[in-house]
């Protein structure tokens, strides 16, 4: 497929069939994200694959989220509690979660998460090349120092996570704004 192809068909796959998807193509999408250009070439990814109860156990702490979102008035402000129930139900349907690390580093902050929307980018165009869907989920991060914590990687900063599968169903594109309403020359 040629990249300007996968540009145009990449959609957010919110539902996926039951099938595994072979190490080696997984492998292979994370290959694709290592290889994405990063702030002074830090390459500040770090990759956790999750299959079965160990993903699920993410959606349950997501879910968990939620019911305790009512008792603590603050996080009610911050998030919208079925945007991540959501989330927690692709996770549950996907065969795949990768959880994206990097290492905790305030200097660096801002370089690397625009480091890692390239990774992830890079993966995400490339399940499509290969005919499968992704779904790039920040709401994973309201449960950030729990899935920390539950897998063994709390001295890294969990930044987001990508669901990959086989498509269940075709999402139509969003509309998109026109490029002349969003660039100015000067």
């Amino acid at each position: 497929m040629e990249t300007i192809d996968a540009i145009k068909m990449r959609r957010s796959s919110y539902k996926f069939k039951e099938n595994d998807v072979d190490k080696k193509i997984v492998e292979d999408i994370l290959n694709c994200g290592r290889l994405a250009p990063s702030a002074k070439n830090r390459q500040p990814w770090y990759f956790i694959i999750l299959k079965g109860e160990k993903k699920d156990h993410v959606a349950d702490l997501m879910i968990k989220y939620t019911k305790n979102a009512d008792e603590k008035a603050e996080r009610k402000k911050i998030h919208a509690p079925s945007s991540i129930l959501a989330s927690a139900e692709v996770i549950k349907t996907a065969p795949i979660l990768i959880c994206i690390f990097k290492k905790k580093d305030p200097i660096w902050t801002v370089g690397d998460s625009l480091s890692l929307g390239a990774c992830i980018e890079n993966m995400c165009l490339r399940t499509t090349d290969l005919g499968l869907g992704s779904l790039w989920m920040r709401d994973t991060l309201y449960v950030a120092k729990e899935v920390a914590k539950f897998l063994g990687h709390d001295d890294m900063e969990f930044n987001s996570s990508l669901a990959i599968g086989y498509i269940e169903k075709n999402v139509r594109r969003p509309l998109k704004k026109e490029l002349s309403d969003i660039t100015e020359w000067v």
